[in-house]
C-alpha cells in the first residue's frame, strides 16, 4: 500500500507534518458524520420525515445502551488485532465504505413509509451508523495517537491536529451542506418533505468524503508503539505484551483517576456540541426567523475555533495541556453566557459564538492528547497498556454525549410544545430552544471546570515517562 508516513520505527519519535496531516484527515471524514448527526438529524427527522421528536429521542436513548457496549467490544478487538497494518488502521479500511452507505440511508427515509415503519427504519439505521460502523472506525482512529508515538508533546499535537481537521469539516458542512440540499432538491426550503432528494444527494457527497479521508489517513500514518504493523509484536521487546484480559483492563481504567476525569470531560464537550449545533438550527429558524443565519452564526464559532488551534501548541508548550484546557472552558462558558443575554441581536450572537469557538479550540485541541497521557499514566500504574479499551470508553463518552444531547434536546423541544409543521412556534417552544442553546451548556461547563481542577497529570508526567522508558529498555 502507498505510504507517505515517516519511515522511522522509533516509538518515541517526533512526527513529521506528513504524519500529522495524515492523521488529521481521518477525522475530517468522520467529523462530517458527527456534525450531521448532531446538527441536522433531529431537524431532518421532525421537519422532512415528519416524525415525533419525543419518540425519536426515545429511540436514541435506547440505542445508547447498545452503543456503549459496542465501544468496549471494539476496544477489545483493537487490542487483540494483529495485522500487516497494525491494530488500528486496518479497521479504517474495512469500515469506511459500510459507514458511508449507512449514513446515506439514514438521511434517505422513504416518504411512502408509514410512521411506525419509519421508527423501525430510524432505529436500525441509527444503530448501524453509530453503534456499528462509526464505533469500528472511531475507536481505532483515537487509538492511533498512542500507537503512533509515545512522545507526550506529539500526543497533544496529534489531538490538536485532529480537532483542526474536525473544525475544517464543520466549517465546510456549515457552509455547503444545506446549500447542496437546496441545489440538489430545487426546494426553496430544505426543511420540507419535498427536499428529500436533496438530502439524499448531499449525503452521497459526504459518503465519498468519508471513504477518501479514511484512505488518506491509513496511507499517512504508521503504528510504532505496542504492536508493530509488520509483525504484530511489541516494538520494544519483540513479545506480544498488550493482550490484556478484559476484566483486568477495565479495572485498570476505572482506577485511573485522570482517565475518569477525561471520560466525563469528553461526555460534556460532545453534549454541548449538540446544544450549540442542533440548537443553532432551531434558534435561527424559529427564534430569529431565518434559518439561513445558521451559516454565519455557527461559522463564527468554527472559524474562531479553527484559528485558535493554530496557537494552542504554543500555549501547550508554555503552560501545559491542562492549563490550556481550563482556559478554554472559561472561554466557552463566557461565550454561552453572552449568547444567552444577546437574545436576537445577530451581531452579538456572532461575537459570542466566536468566543465559544476560541474556548472550544483551546479545550478541544488538548483533550485527545490528555487522554493519551492518561493511558501512559495507566501503563505506569499497572504495568500494561490499555490503548484500545481506553480509547473505546472515551469514544463511548463522546457518543453518549452526542446521543444523550439529542435525547435531551428532543425531550425539551417536546415539553416546550415544538411543532415541526407550524410556520411560527409558540413562545414556550422558543423558550425551550433558548434554554437548549444557551443556558444548559453553561451549567455543564461549570461542573466540568470544578472536576478538572483535580487534574495534576501534567506535573507528574515527566517522571512517569522517564520510569516507563527505563522499564521498556
Amino acid at each position: 500500500m502507498i505510504s507517505f508516513a515517516s519511515k522511522t520505527n522509533n516509538p518515541n519519535t517526533k512526527l513529521g507534518w506528513n504524519d500529522r496531516i495524515g492523521y488529521g484527515m481521518g477525522n475530517f471524514g468522520m467529523a462530517w458524520v458527527n456534525g450531521m448527526m448532531s446538527a441536522f438529524l433531529m431537524k431532518y427527522l421532525t421537519d422532512v420525515s415528519l416524525v415525533d421528536a419525543a419518540v425519536v429521542s426515545g429511540i436514541i436513548a435506547i440505542s445508547k445502551l447498545f452503543d456503549g457496549i459496542s465501544d468496549l467490544i471494539m476496544g477489545r478487538i483493537v487490542d487483540g488485532t494483529h495485522s500487516k497494518l497494525g491494530k488500528a488502521r486496518v479497521w479504517l479500511i474495512r469500515m469506511c465504505i459500510p459507514m458511508a452507505l449507512a449514513t446515506i440511508l439514514l438521511f434517505s427515509i422513504p416518504s411512502s413509509m408509514s410512521e411506525a415503519i419509519k421508527y423501525v427504519y430510524v432505529f436500525i439505521l441509527y444503530n448501524l451508523v453509530n453503534t456499528v460502523f462509526y464505533t469500528a472506525m472511531f475507536v481505532p482512529y483515537n487509538s492511533l495517537i498512542s500507537l503512533s508515538t509515545t512522545d507526550s508533546y506529539e500526543h497533544g499535537m496529534l489531538g490538536n491536529i485532529s480537532m483542526i481537521f474536525q473544525t475544517i469539516a464543520n466549517i465546510c458542512m456549515n457552509t455547503f451542506f444545506m446549500a447542496m440540499v437546496v441545489a440538489f432538491s430545487g426546494a426553496a426550503d430544505p426543511y420540507m418533505v419535498e427536499a428529500q432528494k436533496g438530502w439524499t444527494m448531499a449525503t452521497i457527497v459526504v459518503g465519498v468524503i468519508i471513504v477518501i479521508s479514511a484512505l488518506i489517513c491509513v496511507c499517512g500514518t504508521k503504528e510504532r508503539t505496542g504492536a508493530q504493523a509488520e509483525n504484530g509484536e511489541n516494538a520494544n521487546t519483540g513479545k506480544p505484551k498488550d493482550d490484556v484480559p478484559t476484566g483486568k483492563a477495565l479495572k485498570s481504567l476505572f482506577t485511573n483517576k485522570y482517565w475518569l476525569s477525561m471520560i466525563f470531560a469528553m461526555f460534556v464537550i460532545f453534549f454541548i456540541i449538540v446544544m450549540y449545533s442542533a440548537g443553532a438550527i432551531y434558534y435561527c429558524a424559529d427564534v430569529l426567523g431565518d434559518y439561513s443565519l445558521y451559516t454565519p452564526v455557527n461559522n463564527a464559532l468554527s472559524i474562531a475555533q479553527f484559528a485558535t488551534m493554530f496557537f494552542t501548541p504554543f500555549f501547550m508548550k508554555k503552560f501545559g495541556k491542562h492549563m490550556t484546557y481550563m482556559i478554554g472552558l472559561i472561554g466557552m462558558g463566557l461565550g454561552f453566557l453572552g449568547t444567552g443575554f444577546a437574545g436576537t441581536n445577530v451581531a452579538l450572537l456572532v461575537l459570542f459564538n466566536a468566543l465559544k469557538g476560541i474556548g472550544l479550540g483551546a479545550a478541544g485541541g488538548m483533550a485527545f492528547g490528555m487522554v493519551a497521557d492518561t493511558l501512559e499514566y495507566g501503563e505506569w500504574k499497572d504495568g500494561f497498556k490499555t490503548v484500545g479499551m481506553g480509547n473505546a470508553a472515551i469514544s463511548a463518552a463522546q457518543k453518549l454525549g452526542l446521543g444523550i444531547g439529542q435525547v435531551v434536546l428532543g425531550w425539551i423541544l417536546a415539553l416546550g410544545g415544538y411543532d415541526g409543521t407550524a410556520t411560527v412556534q409558540s413562545e414556550a417552544a422558543k423558550t425551550a430552544i433558548s434554554f437548549i442553546y444557551n443556558w444548559l451548556p453553561v451549567a455543564m461547563i461549570v461542573v466540568t471546570f470544578l472536576i478538572m481542577l483535580t487534574y495534576k497529570l501534567d506535573k507528574e508526567l515527566p517522571k512517569i515517562q522517564k520510569e516507563l522508558e527505563e522499564r521498556r529498555n
